[in-house]
């Protein structure tokens, strides 16, 4: 019983080693990863991939807090979708608006961390 167990594992660790090895062997050859692919393939008209949607929250675009819309916070925050971008448009509607950016702590589902993580992006 012991010797299968062993063997089992033997195996299992042999296929996750061949699995690593050709993913470093496809980096090593040059081989572009999928996404820059994609990117090079696409037609002139369509520069908003899907590649570039993902560097929209990262590209230095900042929104204020106290005026901008839902799906601007959402678009620009990491970590902050429709839903959390509209509970900060609801408390800001139910107290007022945000004195400091740290106040956006006291919206529900917005922690500490996340607001942290979101501080070169927001504005007052």
């Amino acid at each position: 019983m012991k010797t299968g167990i062993k063997t089992l594992l033997f195996v299992l660790m042999l296929i996750g080693s061949g699995f690593s090895s050709q993913t470093l062997a496809a980096t090593a050859t040059g081989k572009a990863p999928p996404d820059v692919k994609a990117a090079a393939t696409m037609s002139p008209g369509t520069e908003k991939s899907a590649a570039s949607t993902k560097n929209d929250r990262g590209n230095g675009d900042k929104v204020s807090i106290n005026t901008g819309s839902a799906e601007e916070l959402a678009r620009v925050m990491n970590g902050v979708g429709l839903k959390k971008a509209q509970a900060i448009i609801s408390y800001r509607e139910e107290f007022g608006p945000f004195k400091s950016i740290d106040d956006l702590r006291q919206v529900p589902g917005m922690g500490g961390a996340l607001v942290e993580r979101n501080l070169s992006h927001l504005m007052l």
